[in-house]
């Protein structure tokens, strides 16, 4: 059975499963998943809980697989947590499946996973976990549904807000959900349950703790939304991010629309640049030399701040029109 962090909670009131699978890379939202589960698994009583931690350097498949055959003597039922950040079992494939085929009425068995890939995915121990158990899937919650997510947590804790206030705060917390939810609970213990949030109060409370990745800002460039690319491209600068991975991730929104693949719409070509009441096309070699000088910048074969660099090639993917391109001079 497929399940989802929405649909989770109605499900465990009901009949539970003998096996779960939770498996995702946002760690709030799989932390909150698997707590429904345990508290779940503990009101039917299953009193006794194992953890066993799977990794490369070793795993305690035989341990675990005694552990399930025994008899307890503290509890009649018993709840067996496999934490396995990969989703690979290695060579304890078989006897995973083994575990699996002895949960039921006594023993349930929890496996955690980080994000599985396709090919895990379709392993035969997650198709088993499919067929007797429940697998949760955990997204990321994308920069569109950010702003609801955070309005229902501070619902959730009590607090009103103002649009405003819950732009800002959203600004502050994108892509950081333990950020978001720290903040919702840090302000219902300030201002109280029932009481409303304006600017003043978000700004007095919160720091910037927002997290990005490369891909929100192919995302963001491919929308045309500049303002946001840029505060993309300052977030992944000041995380520290490779100016290359960065430039990879520009370079890639720029051949997909070339090919008109990317963007939602035609060739890159048939765009055009609106500034200062001017209109011309945006030409694809442009951009190529833009980002040529970027790559050259990173590799220390021409002089300038790579940032800046990317940051102008970031503006004129967004459809706005930048500086000239100088002549290309080496470094020396």
């Amino acid at each position: 059975m497929k399940l989802t962090t929405e649909s989770l909670a109605a499900h465990l009131s009901g009949s539970l499963l003998p096996i779960y699978l939770v498996s995702g890379d946002e760690p709030l939202l799989c932390a909150e998943s698997a707590d429904m589960i345990r508290a779940s698994a503990r009101a039917a009583g299953f009193s006794e809980r194992q953890v066993f931690f799977i990794d490369r350097t070793g795993a305690p498949w035989d341990e675990l697989l005694q552990s399930a055959q025994s008899m307890s003597l503290f509890a009649e039922r018993r709840l067996i947590e496999i934490r396995m950040p990969t989703g690979r079992p290695g060579s304890g494939a078989a006897r995973l499946l083994k575990l699996l085929e002895s949960a039921g009425p006594e023993l349930m068995v929890l496996i955690l996973t980080g994000r599985l890939d396709r090919e895990v995915a379709d392993a035969e121990w997650v198709r088993a976990v499919q067929a007797r158990g429940g697998f949760v899937a955990v997204w990321p919650v994308n920069a569109a549904q950010f702003p609801q997510w955070m309005r229902q947590r501070l619902r959730r804790a009590g607090i009103d807000i103002s649009e405003e206030a819950l732009q800002l705060l959203v600004q502050r917390t994108e892509g950081n959900l333990l950020a978001a939810q720290q903040e919702a609970e840090k302000l219902a213990l300030l201002l109280g349950p029932g009481a409303r949030a304006g600017i003043a109060e978000i700004a007095a409370s919160s720091g910037e703790s927002a997290r990005f990745n490369h891909f929100q800002l192919a995302d963001a460039c491919a929308a045309m939304d500049a303002e946001r690319a840029l505060r993309v491209l300052d977030g992944l600068r000041a995380e520290g991010a490779e100016a290359l991975l960065v430039l990879w991730a520009l370079a890639r929104e720029l051949r997909s629309r070339q090919s008109g693949r990317g963007g939602g719409g035609p060739a890159y070509g048939s765009r055009t640049i609106r500034a200062s009441g001017s209109t011309r096309q945006a030409p694809f070699a442009r951009l190529t030399m833009r980002a040529a000088r970027a790559d050259r910048m990173a590799k220390g074969m021409l002089h300038g701040d790579v940032w800046d660099e990317l940051a102008l090639l970031t503006t004129e993917l967004c459809g706005r029109r930048t500086l000239p391109l100088p002549r290309w001079q080496p470094a020396l």
